[in-house]
């Protein structure tokens, strides 16, 4: 899973070319230069935007149904003027599917011992 994070100082806005990339929901109508260039971005990489305002966090296109929850929290104890970003994302990991080879194992015919052929052709 490919999960990029980042402070892009990005508004992504709800233009109708970033819908692919972007989804309906977003708190801005129009795009910033950086939310043109997180998008351009992401749509090369094959990647989709999950957003919490203007902290984003871009993810595998294939996986964008991971993210749960993308959350900023101000009262993280950070020497910095950013806030702490959490996502919460959901993992399915698959089964391995090798195929096991059997081996055919001969049965013994035991009645076949107790014939005189079998004694004789068995007989050390």
């Amino acid at each position: 899973m490919k999960i990029l994070l980042g402070d892009f100082n990005a508004k992504v806005g709800r233009e109708d070319i970033f819908k692919p990339t972007v989804g309906n929901e977003s708190l801005h109508e129009i795009s910033n230069d950086n939310g043109v260039r997180v998008v351009n971005f992401a749509t090369s990489k094959h990647l989709t935007v999950k957003r919490n305002q203007i902290d984003h966090i871009l993810v595998d296109r294939r996986r964008h149904s991971s993210i749960l929850d993308v959350r900023s929290f101000r009262a993280a104890d950070c020497d910095t003027d950013h806030y702490l970003v959490v996502a919460k994302l959901r993992e399915r990991l698959a089964v391995s599917k090798q195929t096991t080879h059997r081996v055919h194992m001969e049965r013994f015919n035991l009645k076949k011992l107790n014939e005189v052929e079998g004694k004789e052709q068995y007989h050390i």
